[in-house]
């Protein structure tokens, strides 16, 4: 009697071990022990043409993407999920330094960026109209956090206001054409 109480035991530990044994396994297989983790976060702007990042026009918009670059190479898109912190930087055309949002400027919880009340020129032109050369004198700094992470910041001038210089004919900044 001693041995079948004992083999009944020793019976129990085993497939116990087993147990234990195949969940670490299938932890391991699928990362779920590995602790695939955020390495960095990343802000762009979406809709930006040639290369130029331009909110032009009282409305006008740009949709921000936010991204988290895990260590295992995955890229996921947090936009929806991330805060923002948006920084007033320069001045306007005028040499008024730019205001802090809601005014000029508001950005929703899904990262579209509006031009908004009152109105504002950040570019001045070094060239004429027939061939300008833009340059922009403010802008807003925007830095998204997800989950404890800061993203590389974003400058974003803005043209949503006519530019009231003689000679401009009222354009501000870079078309996107």
């Amino acid at each position: 009697m001693p041995i079948e109480i004992s083999r009944r035991i020793f019976h129990v530990k085993r497939n116990l071990i087993l147990a234990t044994l195949l969940s670490a396994i299938a932890l391991l297989t699928t990362s779920c022990g590995t602790g695939d983790k955020i390495g960095s976060v990343s802000i762009s702007a979406t809709g930006a043409s040639g290369g130029v990042i331009n909110l032009a026009g009282l409305g006008g918009t740009l949709q921000l993407q936010v991204t988290a670059n895990y260590t295992s190479g995955k890229l996921i898109d947090e936009t929806n999920f991330a805060t923002y912190t948006v920084t007033p930087e320069g001045v306007d055309d005028t040499g008024t330094p730019l205001p802090a949002p809601p005014l000029t400027l508001t950005i929703n919880s899904t990262g579209m960026i509006t031009a908004v009340d009152p109105a504002v020129c950040v570019w001045d032109n070094l060239g004429s109209t027939a061939t300008p050369s833009w340059f922009y004198n403010g802008d807003y700094k925007i830095v998204a956090t997800y989950r404890g992470f800061s993203s590389n910041p974003i400058f974003i001038p803005i043209a949503s206001a006519a530019d009231p210089i003689t000679g401009q004919q009222g354009q501000c900044g870079p078309s996107n054409n």
